[in-house]
């Protein structure tokens, strides 16, 4: 007989989910500290270091599909494992670069290990708690927006003072680590948990839809659309604040707010990366009680008005602050509402499969910030807000206007077939 799982054994999977997720935020959420020292040294200029990020970013999520498929086949362990040897040799890497080469090195390699261990613990969380999609992927995915808030400061201090190489081998080591270790620990459930679908008042699938089912449907086109219109805002802010704050000459203003004073870009950051992983398990938690379309209209709607703020007002220290903070409050909701909208809509038992396929929308998102450093060289950051801002308000209206009806025409038109395709198995 199949032993069952214990009443905790899910909450320690998503806390080791977590605390794995929050090893690996830096390499996203830290690098943008490391651009300007970069350029400083070597003098490759801003757009050429930030390729960097844009193949970390593309790297680490059209490969989470093929990583699944390795969970799936060898478990969640062997996955994790090699993901925390990947992210402390890239930083490795990065610590002795002194070509564009091998930095673009370090960014694949980076990629490579943080779609390991995000693709992992996301598909985790979602199979342990079918029941709570949003608030489970969102807590798992709090631990990549928050993470970085941890060691914002010390990385930060340890550039200013021992150098960007020895923050980049230092922090490097120290997550790769945590990650090895904590991948022992993680494993998927013992046996499926069925969704009881009259406890939920969201609309969900009766069936499981593999990957290829899912990819021919409208739904997951206009869900990857939408991700890649709301995650390119995103990710040019995050590898460009520093960018972006020390030409609006407020990066080294010292700030007092909530009882922390420090420089306006660490304090910035810092609240950022707080406001980022307290939204994420916020708003799936608002998303399994209101609904996933009607959350997402209110996330991107006040997105776009944050950064309308800081278009007009962000050379205030304060202002800019404040405004980024609430930016990123309501940005990284994208990575617990869209894995448990998937999950709603294809079905749990290729729940990791499909939300990694979705996933991949980041990486098309990520060709966007390279881009996002020539329009601010050609005609400055109001243009790229004015993208930003653009793009938010499109992917509000179409969750509302678009995505919703949409959806509740394929569940509805899939039911009757899933009743006959039962009452045939019946018979």
């Amino acid at each position: 007989m199949e032993r069952q799982d214990s009443p905790s054994a899910k909450w320690w999977q998503l806390a080791f989910g977590i605390v794995c997720m929050a090893m690996i935020a830096n390499l996203q959420y830290g690098w943008t500290l490391f651009v300007d020292p970069i350029d400083a040294r070597f003098h490759w200029g801003r757009t050429a270091i930030q390729f960097a990020f844009t193949l970390f970013v593309a790297t680490e999520t059209w490969l989470v599909p093929v990583e699944a498929w390795f969970v799936d086949r060898y478990g969640p362990q062997v996955v994790v494992f090699f993901g925390g040897v990947m992210i402390a040799l890239a930083w490795v890497i990065d610590a002795y670069a002194e070509s564009l080469p091998v930095l673009y090195l370090g960014a694949v390699v980076a990629g490579i290990g943080a779609g390991a261990v995000y693709g992992t613990c996301v598909g985790n969380a979602l199979k342990w708690f079918p029941h709570r999609r949003g608030l489970a992927a969102g807590a798992t995915a709090a631990g990549f927006g928050a993470g970085a808030a941890l060691t914002v400061v010390p990385i930060a201090k340890m550039i200013a003072t021992s150098g960007y190489q020895t923050a980049f081998l230092t922090f490097g080591l120290i997550q790769g680590a945590v990650v090895i270790g904590l991948s022992f620990l993680l494993r998927k459930p013992r046996t499926a948990v069925p969704v009881t679908r009259k406890s939920l008042h969201l609309p969900q699938a009766r069936v499981d839809r593999t990957p290829s089912e899912a990819v021919r449907t409208p739904v997951f086109w206009v869900m990857y659309a939408m991700f890649v219109m709301v995650a390119s805002g995103g990710l040019m802010t995050a590898a460009q604040i520093a960018p972006i704050a020390h030409d609006f000459k407020v990066a080294d203003v010292p700030v007092s707010l909530f009882g922390l004073q420090m420089v306006a870009l660490t304090l910035a950051i810092s609240l950022d990366r707080i406001l980022d992983g307290f939204g994420r398990p916020f708003f799936g938690w608002v998303s399994d009680t209101i609904g996933r379309e009607p959350t997402m209209f209110i996330a991107f709607g006040t997105a776009a008005a944050a950064v309308i703020v800081l278009l007009l007002f962000g050379r205030n220290p304060i202002v800019f602050v404040l405004a980024t903070a609430v930016y990123f409050g309501v940005f990284g909701e994208i990575y617990s509402l869209f894995p448990a909208t998937c999950g709603d809509t294809f079905g749990s038992k290729y729940a990791a499969s499909n939300a990694g396929l979705l996933y991949t929308a980041k990486g098309s998102a990520a060709f966007l910030v390279p881009f996002a450093s020539m329009v601010a060289a050609a005609y400055g950051w109001s243009a790229v807000f004015a993208l930003i801002i653009g793009l938010n308000l499109a992917a509000a209206a179409l969750a509302l206007f678009v995505l919703r009806p949409l959806r509740m025409r394929y569940l509805s038109a899939a039911e009757p077939a899933d009743e006959t395709a039962r009452a045939v198995q019946l018979a």
